[in-house]
């Protein structure tokens, strides 16, 4: 705890610095999951990165005090130990505590326990004038509340106490074949009623085909016969495979999966996007390439040949959280506008809206969306609505306060080419507005600002940041809006090297060959060049 509290002392000193000569700065972590360009002045931040530790587990109270920094298989490492795990496990190893707590970050446990911030008991936090407070349900609970979804823009977040439960080494997996979105949102809704379910998630790889897949922790099998099935290792098949080869059976089939291999199923091949990376090389998508290739195919890697390379301009990857109801109609409009599979689906709880930032509510009566909507047959209205005519983001000006479960969508892969990039992700966020909908904001956002106004809360948030005295720090708006034509923040950005880096970027093999180079010798993607070198980081 020493260490801890003198790291923090330095922080402090070093905020309040800034505080004092009215110097905007930003926060450097150390790792991100962001997909946004990032161009930063290393000279105004405050490094964090060595805020990594686990300081405590109780094995009495069922509790964890972890620095913000900790990537979540090093937690589960040590949770283990004492025969804990968290209740809400992000699925790439990669996402850390912090990250969790004040960005948006959910997983199949959700539906049950809610985002990641919901597991958080307090949060030690740096003000941005450099008062420590300490903020729970019970003592600042205002700024509590404040920190879910927040992005750094209140403080510096330096310590958190989360809640554990008890472990269990096996998840009993059962996939539930669907056909139709229809068909998938009645099983998804269906199985989040059953008390047995600890996991529910589910994948649509056609807009006839998909499986909701649930699990259920155990100790051992109720079944001896049931395979154990693993997905960590290189030769294994990766998890949305075996999930697809489970889509075709007529029955739900059960599988027991170790409780690692369960929680991080997606990190090889991130999800499904790994399998872009072969095609983009021209390479045959097979399980002897996978298992050659496995050390590139795991998300920390990816996620650095993705900035390194600027791919993240070639692919949709967003996603969004729905009102229940509206998730149908959302799921027909991606299909007909941009046919991308597969897609992802996680059910959320009824306050996923208050764990995404400072929303506004979302009013209306849910039953009146969807008739409004017309389950998606009229085209022509759908249009309408994707060009925002139908509502502001905000709902319906009257009618009930929504407070029902949300359907979140993940949406990751090639745009058409017949459109931009910038065109597809507006028509895709009018979409999300007109159905009730809030993007995660990892992804990268094109609302004007009055889009934002109209789904944020910016007065209310303003007022946090006046209280907090957080002016020195971006707002989520200047840390999240889309900038165009940015450098990577390089000192090397004028003349020949900077030439040379943008013909290796417009060169589609070079730049990915760049990408993989940068993820595998390393070198910041987030900060400049000989400024933090051999540092790999998130700047918030």
């Amino acid at each position: 705890m020493d260490l801890h509290n003198s790291t923090t002392d330095t922080i402090r000193t070093r905020v309040r610095q800034f505080y004092d000569t009215k110097t905007p700065f930003r926060v450097y972590h150390g790792t991100t999951n962001s997909t946004r360009h990032a161009n930063f002045d290393p000279s105004t931040i405050v490094d964090v990165s060595s805020l990594n530790h686990i300081l405590s587990i109780d094995t009495e109270k069922c509790t964890a005090l972890v620095e913000p920094n900790v990537p979540m298989d090093r937690l589960i490492q040590e949770t283990m130990k004492a025969n804990l795990i968290p209740p809400v496990v992000m699925e790439f190893p990669g996402i850390t505590v912090g990250g969790g707590f004040v960005g948006t970050a959910g997983e199949s446990s959700s539906f049950k326990h809610g985002f990641f911030d919901r597991t958080v008991l307090s949060a030690e936090v740096v003000l941005a004038d450099g008062k420590l407070v300490t903020a729970s349900e019970t003592s600042n609970q205002e700024l509590f509340d404040a920190l879910r979804g927040s992005f750094g823009t209140l403080g510096v977040l330096t310590l958190v106490e989360l809640r554990l439960v008890e472990l269990r080494p096996y998840v009993e997996v059962t996939y539930h074949p669907t056909r139709g979105f229809d068909d998938a949102m009645t099983k998804l809704q269906a199985e989040t009623e059953r008390d047995k379910n600890d996991y529910i998630d589910g994948i649509l790889f056609s807009k006839d085909s998909g499986v909701i897949i649930t699990g259920r922790l155990t100790s051992s099998s109720p079944n001896p016969s049931l395979p154990v099935q693993r997905f960590s290792r290189p030769w294994n098949q990766w998890f949305y495979l075996h999930a697809q080869s489970r889509a075709s059976q007529s029955t739900p089939t059960p599988d027991l999966v170790p409780i690692q291999d369960y929680l991080f199923r997606y990190d090889r091949g991130a999800f499904w996007m790994g399998t872009h990376a072969f095609h983009y090389f021209g390479l045959p998508f097979s399980r002897l390439t996978r298992t050659l290739l496995d050390a590139f195919m795991h998300t920390r890697i990816m996620y650095h040949a993705l900035h390194a390379s600027h791919h993240s301009d070639r692919y949709i990857i967003q996603d969004i959280a729905f009102p229940a109801a509206n998730a149908a109609p959302f799921l027909r409009f991606v299909d007909r506008e941009f046919a991308i599979y597969p897609l992802w689906l996680c059910p959320l709880r009824g306050d996923a809206r208050a764990s995404m930032g400072c929303t506004r509510e979302w009013r209306g009566d849910v039953d009146g969306l969807v008739q409004a909507e017309g389950h998606d047959q009229d085209q022509d209205h759908d249009q309408r609505q994707a060009q925002g005519e139908s509502h502001d983001g905000n709902g319906s000006s009257s009618g009930p306060v929504y407070t029902g479960p949300y359907i979140s969508i993940g949406v990751w892969g090639p745009y058409p080419l017949s459109t931009t990039y910038t065109s597809a992700n507006r028509l895709l966020e009018a979409q999300t507005r007109a159905l009730g909908g809030l993007k995660w904001l990892y992804g990268r956002v094109f609302y004007t600002e009055d889009e934002w106004s109209a789904i944020y809360d910016t007065p209310r948030y303003a007022r946090l940041r006046q209280k907090y005295n957080a002016a020195t720090l971006p707002t989520v708006w200047d840390k999240v809006r889309e900038r165009s034509g940015m450098s990577d923040g390089s000192s090397e950005d004028e003349g020949l090297r900077a030439w040379a880096r943008s013909v290796v970027r417009g060169s589609g093999l070079l730049s990915g060959l760049y990408g993989v180079w940068r993820a595998v010798w390393g070198g910041d993607y987030v900060l400049g060049r000989g400024k933090g070198k051999g540092k790999k980081g998130r700047v918030d």
